[in-house]
């Protein structure tokens, strides 16, 4: 085993600057191998799986996405109608895991990637993804109030292929807010802990952070049922879920052909996140539903069917009884 000395010489090489250049160098290559092996299960997919597959498990594949994402939107975009090769991605963290990077790379598709820090920019504009695709990396802390306008300023208007919301909070309400841009296509995270029946998000806060609204970061977002009710008053159907009960994908009615039209409870999937936190902030891999729940019983939720505020405990009971 190295020496604490030894350590101490290997941080002090590894941030030379010829280090981290070794480094960039190595991570492109292993990008372009993974776009490599993107581009031939794009291939196998297109030509093994039918037009409309009994579960979306079965096209899905990773290449940039944190899941299954790619693969299922590579499916999505090739079995729909007519839709702009563009996209729109609010909340992507520095870029490297998205939903969006394998369609700019893989299909030259372009677009606008939105988030509250910096890290996409710098991540951007630092590779080769500044010059050889066209993708702007804006960043800002997005709100109700000033989504169309991001958008519009950063030539996002009109149709586009795929709308992306991931923000860990206000992610029903951003939805519901754009107007800016028509998407064929809108991918959306929802929180499964909140079950397949609740139609339910937070409140909307334009200052919401999951991490500061409860310890536990088990209070954020929107029910899958919530969602799939916006959905309908926007023109979309539910087409399904990513199996590892994350997110949330819906195709405009006039473009969805014989792609299927699920409600919630059809389409549902449980999540396996261990992702519950403490108090003390350290990860505490809570299991029980129930016992998750509980903790964030009291917080207030919106039920977007009546429009009526209530509690977590209150919408969520029968699964707080286990009864889900």
């Amino acid at each position: 085993m190295p020496s604490p000395l030894a350590y101490r010489s290997l941080r002090r090489v590894a941030s030379a600057p010829i280090a981290r250049q070794v480094l960039q160098r190595l991570r492109a290559q292993h990008d372009e191998l993974r776009l490599a092996i993107g581009r031939l299960e794009t291939h196998v997919l297109a030509g093994t799986v039918p037009g409309r597959p009994d579960r979306l498990d079965d096209i899905e594949f990773r290449v940039f996405s944190q899941f299954g994402e790619d693969g299922i939107l590579q499916h999505l975009v090739r079995n729909i109608g007519p839709h702009t090769d563009t996209f729109v991605e609010i909340g992507t963290g520095d870029y490297r895991e998205s939903n969006t990077r394998f369609l700019l790379q893989n299909d030259n598709w372009r677009g606008v990637v939105i988030d509250g820090g910096t890290a996409h920019v710098d991540f951007v504009m630092s590779t080769g993804l500044s010059w050889r695709h066209d993708v702007e990396p804006v960043s800002a802390f997005v709100t109700c109030d000033n989504v169309d306008d991001l958008l519009r300023d950063n030539g996002a208007e009109g149709p586009v292929g795929v709308l992306s919301i991931d923000v860990d909070g206000n992610d029903y309400w951003l939805w519901e807010a754009v107007t800016a841009v028509e998407p064929a296509i809108v991918v959306v995270e929802y929180n499964a802990l909140f079950g397949p029946d609740a139609a339910i998000t937070v409140p909307y806060d334009p200052s919401f952070v999951n991490s500061e609204a409860h310890w536990s970061q088990q209070y954020f977002g929107a029910s899958l049922a919530a969602l799939v009710h916006l959905a309908h008053e926007r023109g979309h159907r539910f087409v399904g879920c990513s199996s590892n009960g994350a997110n949330a994908f819906f195709v405009r009615d006039d473009l969805a052909g014989d792609l299927p039209d699920l409600s919630a409870a059809e389409g549902y999937r449980e999540s396996r996140f261990l992702t519950s936190r403490n108090p003390d902030g350290t990860i505490s891999r809570m299991r029980s539903v129930p016992a998750r729940l509980e903790l964030i019983g009291h917080l207030p939720v919106v039920d977007v069917r009546t429009g009526e505020t209530t509690t977590v405990a209150e919408a969520c009971v029968d699964r707080i009884r286990g009864q889900q």
